[in-house]
């Protein structure tokens, strides 16, 4: 296993983290008994960040993650999100001090610890003060239910707005050969000041594994059958987009092929391969799926490999820096 510093805490995370939003029910069917074993697989092969929130399944995700720990809590990184999933907040979001302090004591009892090793706000609350809101995650690492707090799908100015009160330790954002808008500013900003950088859908949600085919369905359960919401994911399973988007895949096989690769073992290492990125987030459902994962590290694309890729997406007219903003009003 390869690690990083962890931003400025007194973490070091695996290059690898485990993704657990499949374990809220929204991903399409998942074994329980699966996921049991996936995550002490995890642990064996050295990934030790577990990505978590509420949202994923009302706290379905929180559960499962903490009963499949168990007595292993204390040999990993537990990250979770607060502040989205209100209904009678706009855009569901609520990042007021007295939100994220219940929503912390709701994930605490979730997961079944007394502390949180990173907590997030999962999206912008613009309708509060981010001073409040950077006051209450202050708050809580001063009261030691959490070691390090960031933010998720913020805007380069609100993340300076934030800054102002509060320093921020960790971010998480989207990054993948078919979006990568956060190299432009986000990336460059976090890499110059330190701050930790977790990354989510570096297989493009699925896309990039090379498993999917022109006959792949969703099932009603799983996002993807709708397409998503561009703002995090540029559409990549977008009716108007999916279909050019597997060709682009099989184009890529090859070059992963060269290097005696599989196609998640090249998406990967791409993602690993920006100097901002402390950890690259997979959902994995089984104990294969965490071998093969991990049997992607400890090897380097050459400047040709990464020259071939992009001739691909260009050769296809994929805007991989699309002018879609983060959180699009709605």
């Amino acid at each position: 296993m390869e690690y990083r510093r962890f931003g400025p805490t007194d973490m070091t995370v695996s290059v690898i983290g485990f993704g657990c939003w499949e374990m809220g029910g929204t991903y399409g069917d998942v074994s329980r008994s699966a996921l049991d074993a996936a995550v002490n697989q995890a642990i064996d092969l050295g990934i030790n960040c577990f990505d978590t929130a509420p949202a994923y399944g009302r706290g379905e995700s929180e559960v499962v993650l903490g009963q499949a720990l168990g007595n292993r809590r204390q040999d990993v990184i537990v990250v979770t999100k607060c502040g989205v999933g209100y209904a009678d907040r706009p855009k569901g979001r609520d990042s007021r001090m007295v939100s994220i302090y219940g929503s912390v004591e709701q994930s605490l009892q979730n997961l079944g610890t007394d502390y949180l090793d990173v907590l997030l706000i999962h999206w912008p609350d613009v309708n509060t003060p981010f001073d409040e809101t950077m006051h209450a995650l202050d708050n809580l690492v001063r009261q030691g239910k959490v070691r390090a707090v960031g933010l998720s799908n913020f805007t380069l100015d609100q993340i300076k707005e934030c800054e102002a009160v509060r320093s921020v330790d960790i971010v998480q954002y989207g990054l993948n050969m078919f979006d990568r808008r956060m190299e432009s500013e986000i990336f460059p900003y976090c890499l110059e000041r330190g701050t930790g950088v977790m990354v989510y859908g570096p297989l493009a949600f699925g896309l990039l594994t090379g498993a999917l085919t022109a006959d792949t369905t969703f099932g009603s359960n799983d996002w993807r059958a709708t397409g998503g919401r561009p703002g995090w994911n540029v559409g990549v399973f977008a009716e108007e987009h999916f279909q050019r988007n597997l060709r682009v895949v099989e184009d890529l096989k090859p070059i992963a092929e060269a290097r005696g690769r599989s196609m998640p073992h090249l998406a990967l290492r791409w993602v690993l391969s920006n100097p901002a990125v402390s950890v690259a987030l997979v959902g994995m459902r089984t104990v294969a799926e965490v071998e093969d994962n991990v049997a992607g590290l400890e090897w380097a694309l050459s400047g040709a490999d990464f020259a071939r890729i992009d001739a691909v997406f260009d050769r296809y007219g994929v805007d991989t820096h699309p002018d879609i903003v983060i959180d699009p009003d709605e």
